[in-house]
């Protein structure tokens, strides 16, 4: 089983995000993600700088996906679309079906986590449509996913987000901006102040969402360490980890040393206790609501 390091949800300054991944280029990932996915108006880094990244990763081993912006609202970012689905060097990943269409027929391709691939016959239109891997939506449960591993078509891989503040919903609405009671169109970049995004806390001072520009995040962290021997045993064959700001390059080493059987799955929970930006949950896997934190397996098979 392999591990990938999903998109950069997040808006840090440009050097930050060179040094970020020059770091993840010594870790013991496998499959790295890069792209803007989440809002047009991040323009710290352009395509050709996606692109040098990426040949730099690739000197490194790494296999590389250029991954799609999920809300597209104008032409300049069809125009972007276009190129990223023409780059002809990298996988991509179409975070929406006008990605999907551009890239079908033309190269395999990967269906990213946003595609609503609930069923076993929506998984087998898609992968006549050139997929070659798909990522399981995050409020799919292993129950659900263990009929999709039975129905899903010969030679198609199946990749799971295993870590990270989840990605719950995207709108028009710029909502970091909102919160400074700026428009979308004039926010001054205000997610370059927050680089894990911003915390919303309820009446009783609990974390309760995470504020990324355009995107809703959870607060609490979808942390699934513990479930990587089921996951095998289902034939799973990426786990992904989704960047955070700091400690990312140690949870990559974790998630490594159980996969090799190098660390128990209690002793990287122990240390994992200390580099997550909030509590785990883990709720949506057992098909629960999914901020609840449940009882885990801690056997890898």
């Amino acid at each position: 089983m392999k591990i990938s390091l999903g998109p950069l949800l997040y808006y840090w300054a440009r050097n930050d995000v060179f040094d970020f991944y020059k770091a993840i280029a010594a870790t013991p990932v496998d499959i790295v993600y890069l792209g803007e996915t989440v809002c047009s108006r991040r323009h710290e880094l352009r395509l050709a700088d996606w692109l040098s990244i990426a040949g730099r990763l690739r000197d490194a081993g790494k296999e590389v996906v250029l991954s799609t912006q999920v809300l597209i609202e104008s032409g300049a970012d069809v125009t972007v679309l276009h190129k990223i689905a023409a780059n002809g060097d990298f996988l991509v990943e179409a975070n929406d079906m006008g990605a999907a269409h551009c890239l079908s027929g033309k190269a395999p391709f990967i269906a990213g986590p946003h595609l609503n691939i609930y069923n076993v016959p929506t998984l087998q239109w898609m992968a006549g449509l050139g997929i070659q891997r798909w990522v399981m939506p995050l409020e799919m449960g292993r129950d659900d996913l263990a009929l999709m591993q039975q129905g899903r078509p010969a030679g198609l891989q199946t990749e799971v987000f295993v870590y990270g503040r989840m990605p719950l919903a995207f709108s028009a609405r710029c909502f970091t901006a909102r919160h400074r009671n700026l428009p979308k169109d004039d926010c001054q970049f205000s997610c370059l102040a927050h680089a894990d995004g911003l915390l919303m806390r309820t009446r009783e001072n609990e974390g309760f969402l995470v504020l990324n520009g355009t995107q809703t995040q959870s607060a609490k962290v979808y942390n699934l360490l513990p479930e990587l021997g089921p996951m095998q045993a289902m034939g799973v064959d990426v786990v992904r980890i989704s960047p955070q700001s700091q400690h990312t390059a140690e949870i990559v080493h974790l998630f490594h040393d159980v996969l090799t059987q190098q660390s128990s799955v209690e002793a990287a929970l122990q240390t994992m206790d200390g580099l997550m930006p909030d509590q785990a949950c883990n709720g949506y896997w057992y098909g629960k609501p999914g901020l609840e934190q449940l009882a885990q397996s801690t056997e890898l098979a």
